[in-house]
């Protein structure tokens, strides 16, 4: 079993080891002493994990709830943190229960969004079910919903009390699912670790996805550890979702998954480094993303764009936040004038 130690406002530890869900029930016991438990998933995972999850928990001697949402970003909202924190009432939970999450990142924001504000905070547990929520959204504590103005818009940034991430279920994922998780990795990889993108060129990639999970959760908690609140050298870790939160948004959270976002918006992004005169990256990238499955181009308008990544909140009076990368491994904030970016967004 990997341990990863995260030291925020909150420690933790993110624990990693395939099969790491039949014995959910004894390591939340062992780390919280919860007696209660909230399970709360989507429809899609219930039907694959649920009955694990609630047999280890039982075994455990933990008392657990369940409560399912249906799948997809439009779910993602509001709505259902309300729906989750009325069923956490009728249920009497208090500050000695325990919400868990169990699913992928979706499942995982709107789990710590509702813990955060149940009772004005109780601890949650994530299991994250998706690459993408295991290299990513299940640590560093961002949780939150979207708003018909915006992706993320409301939320809160609340610490899980552990992480349990298990890479056997990572076989259940559909293929296109399986590459959103690799977007963000190959972000990872960029910003941080250059021996990553090594890696996931290889033709056999996934059979190093334990420590590549590894090493993408070790270099969240190196970054969460110096910013846990996202003032700072934590938005390094939004590289490529700048562009691609606009293209997201401008297809409506549908015609886009988060990590096809991502990936054209990262290669945006090298592109537009380029127009600052740094040196033109974005061949390997494409050359690896395509080898991943996933698009390179941007299919929106640029003008479109332009005005949809303007709303977006990393945007900070006149100028815009973007996170740039002069060489593999290395990246940089760069706050870019408004004006200068509509230039160099209708040449991209």
């Amino acid at each position: 079993m990997q341990t990863v130690k995260v030291r925020a406002s909150t420690e933790y530890d993110v624990l990693i080891e395939r099969g790491i869900l039949k014995k959910a029930g004894e390591l939340i016991k062992e780390y919280t002493g919860a007696g209660r438990a909230l399970l709360i998933t989507d429809r899609t995972v219930d039907g694959l994990y649920s009955k694990a999850a609630l047999e280890s928990l039982k075994s455990a001697g933990i008392n657990c709830e369940k409560f399912v949402f249906e799948d997809g970003e439009e779910h993602k909202s509001l709505k259902t943190v309300g729906d989750i924190l009325s069923f956490a009432a009728q249920l009497s939970l208090n500050r000695s229960d325990i919400f868990i999450a169990l699913g992928g990142g979706i499942v995982g924001d709107v789990t710590g969004f509702a813990a955060s504000a149940y009772l004005r905070g109780v601890r949650f547990v994530q299991i994250p079910t998706t690459l993408l929520a295991a290299v990513d959204s299940s640590v560093g504590g961002k949780t939150g919903v979207d708003m018909p103005e915006g992706k993320n818009l409301v939320g809160a940034f609340y610490q899980p009390r552990l992480v349990l991430i298990d890479p056997a279920v990572l076989a259940t994922l559909p293929d296109q699912t399986f590459a959103d998780g690799m977007a963000e990795v190959i972000k990872y990889g960029y910003i941080s670790n250059r021996e990553i993108l090594d890696m996931v060129s290889a033709p056999d990639y996934k059979k190093n996805i334990e420590r590549i999970i590894c090493e993408c959760v070790r270099i969240k908690r190196d970054v969460v550890t110096i910013d846990e609140h996202d003032t700072g050298l934590r938005m390094i870790l939004n590289f490529g979702h700048t562009i691609g939160h606009a293209a997201e948004k401008l297809g409506n959270y549908v015609d886009l998954t988060h990590g096809q976002a991502v990936a054209v918006g990262m290669v945006a992004a090298m592109r537009l480094s380029a127009m600052l005169g740094n040196e033109d990256l974005s061949e390997r990238l494409i050359g690896i993303l395509e080898h991943i499955g996933l698009p390179t181009e941007l299919k929106y308008g640029r003008e479109d764009i332009y005005r949809s990544l303007l709303s977006d909140k990393k945007k900070f009076g006149a100028t815009v936040n973007f996170i740039l990368v002069r060489e593999p491994g290395r990246a940089e904030i760069t706050p870019i004038g408004a004006e200068k970016l509509h230039e160099y967004v209708l040449k991209l």
